[in-house]
């Protein structure tokens, strides 16, 4: 029986072909509105007939790249969809008719944690949280629950899958958990019971040192925040890229795994081993082809599922060269290759990095992220794009449709300095926004993102900008909004956006008219040492929303803010003999699900909540 997450919303048109050949279609039963629960899909149908006929299918009026059968599936809906109006274009050789829109409700689910920064989007918002109030967030009801301990580094954000039936084990809330040892935990997030533990080793196999950081870097395991598919395999997939080597500057290996989310097996046959070829003579090329060579790779972004196929995307160590920009896409069902990009396939460097951001995505299908430094292309094509394929330092939009390629990008106007300053946009994460209307009331499609030059930058999604002088195409730019630089994620909620940069308090710009404010309307009190801080949300709907961020150092703490105006409720050095829980681990963004908030650590996970109350 198929699984009630992957169930299926029928919208149908139906038509009639009017008369002889040489009439256009005519739509005599309009698609319906319908409602679906977040996370699952919705498949809009058309029935037709003679003489052949070609579809169209748009959400709202952005034709959906590649929705042109007689069915279209939806990605996983978020809370973003909710009241998108989909309709379809009929075509025949005698004329078209469009179908009138359907409304499409996204009403919220359980609550699970399956991406990093909760959604493709990656706004960082859990919309379901019902315990966690800003009146009960406070030292006095609030604090640390427990600790689950593992064995290595703690660098991607925990996962949070609810109710997970385990064969002959009952049901349980899974928090999935990776370390840089190699492994992979699934505890019980209520009780902290191990429910599965594997190694991702090899026989005669470590965890990966560094090859060119030399043998006191961090030893190398799984890096990047993994990703759940709850309706693949028996009873779900957990998608996770490991590093190992046989020895320091021996053979290296980064392979996809999909474990089984109840029982931490190997799925589909993997793991796959990751290599990859493309053209060009850039870094590390054969002559024909620049090579993929996993030594010198590190998997930091997180990964991304969207429409069957799970992402990579390819740093290197310690920024030294050779190395080009890699993103890869696999099969979750199959784990067999299907697109390889390069972006700097004649040149060098274009790592993607983000401090650990996914790969973000909208609905139709592209996906976009911030390169870091590269060699960028000095001559452009009729279409403004660099003749030689490369896009060192940019905003990027990929297409998915017909395999991985370049759609779009935005390039700041100083990009050769930045460059040669180590000041490139790629430390920080991109987010995209939801559908926004400006001061005309026309739809605008927007993205963000910012990096070590202290700008924010605001693209529209549908024209980007590419690269002109004094950044003149670009949608909006806040120039020195963050003076200490950006190596972190933002978040969103309720018309406004989170960024944590380096050395300054968390700053609030409210969006109106979608465009951001010129200058924050809030910020914390407090401010974040290196490197910034990833705040998520949680909140109940559109109500009591807080904004939750861990600061690094030598004792790290988690803070939780009032999200309207940013007022800090609590605090764990508020109560340090209770709430303390170990020195600061960079790059970890908190994890919030059903009352409870995790934080990764540098040998486990710290567990925060409301405190038992006594009588």
């Amino acid at each position: 029986m198929q699984k009630l997450a992957n169930a299926l919303f029928l919208l149908t048109v139906s038509l009639t072909l009017v008369g002889c050949s040489g009439h256009p279609p005519r739509i005599t039963t309009q698609p319906s509105n319908q409602t679906v629960t977040a996370g699952q899909t919705a498949t809009f149908l058309v029935v037709g007939g003679t003489p052949t006929l070609s579809y169209q299918w748009q959400k709202g009026s952005t034709p959906v790249p590649g929705a042109t059968g007689a069915s279209y599936t939806t990605p996983p809906a978020s809370t973003f969809d909710d009241g998108s109006k989909y309709s379809v274009v009929v075509r025949n050789d005698a004329g078209s008719v469009t179908s009138n829109p359907a409304t499409l409700t996204v009403i919220a689910g359980p609550t699970d944690v399956l991406t990093y920064h909760n959604d493709i989007a990656r706004t960082g918002q859990n919309l379901t949280e019902t315990s966690l109030t800003p009146g009960n967030v406070n030292s006095a009801s609030f604090g640390k629950l427990g600790f689950y301990p593992v064995d290595g580094l703690v660098d991607a954000e925990p996962l949070y899958a609810s109710k997970v039936p385990v064969p002959n084990n009952g049901t349980h809330n899974l928090l999935i958990v990776p370390t840089e040892n190699d492994s992979v935990y699934a505890f019980d997030a209520d009780s902290g019971a191990t429910i599965w533990h594997v190694s991702l080793l090899q026989t005669a196999e470590t965890p990966a040192l560094d090859p060119i950081c030399g043998p006191n870097a961090p030893v190398i395991g799984v890096t990047s925040t993994p990703v759940i598919d709850r309706t693949r395999g028996p009873n779900g997939a957990v998608y996770v890229v490991a590093m190992s080597a046989t020895a320091e500057f021996g053979p290296h290996f980064q392979r996809l795994h999909a474990l089984d989310l109840a029982l931490g097996t190997e799925l589909f046959g993997g793991p796959a081993e990751i290599q990859a070829t493309y053209p060009g003579t850039g870094d590390n090329t054969d002559g024909t082809n620049v090579v993929f060579d996993p030594s010198l790779y590190r998997e930091r972004a997180a990964l991304l599922s969207l429409n069957g196929n799970i992402y990579t995307s390819w740093a290197s160590h310690c920024d030294f060269r050779p190395y080009t920009g890699w993103i890869m896409a696999y099969s979750a069902s199959t784990l067999t290759q299907t697109s390889v990009l390069n972006i700097t396939p004649n040149g060098y460097q274009g790592g993607i990095w983000m401090s650990g951001a996914g790969l973000a995505a909208d609905s139709l299908g592209n996906i976009y992220f911030a390169d870091a430094n590269g060699d960028f292309g000095s001559t452009f094509d009729s279409r403004g794009f660099p003749s030689n394929g490369d896009y060192g330092n940019a905003f990027m939009k990929l297409s998915t449709s017909a395999g991985l390629a370049v759609s779009d990008f935005f390039e700041m106007d100083n990009e050769a300095s930045e460059n040669a300053a180590d000041a490139d946009l790629g430390s920080g994460g991109a987010m995209v926004l939801p559908d926004l209307n400006d001061a005309s009331g026309n739809t605008v499609h927007l993205a963000v993102t910012a990096g070590k030059d202290w700008d924010l930058y605001v693209v529209n999604r549908d024209s980007m900008g590419k690269f002109s002088a004094n950044n003149a195409n670009i949608y909006q730019e806040l120039e020195g909004a963050f003076p200490g630089g950006v190596f972190s994620a933002p978040a969103y909620f309720n018309n406004t956006v989170y960024f944590g940069s380096v050395g300054s308090p968390i700053l609030a710009f409210t969006v109106s008219n979608a465009k951001l404010s010129s200058t924050p309307a809030a910020h914390t009190a407090n401010s974040f040492a290196y490197p910034g801080a990833s705040p998520s949300i949680s909140a109940n709907g559109p109500v009591n929303g807080i904004v939750w961020a861990v600061e690094n150092g030598s004792t790290a703490v988690l803070h939780a803010y009032n999200a309207t105006n940013l007022n800090e409720l609590y605090n764990s050095n508020q109560n340090l003999q209770r709430d303390q829980f170990g020195p600061g681990n960079k790059f970890i963004t908190p994890t919030i699900a059903n009352g409870k908030v995790f934080v990764g650590t540098t040998n486990g996970v710290a567990v925060f909540g409301l405190l038992p109350t006594t009588n």
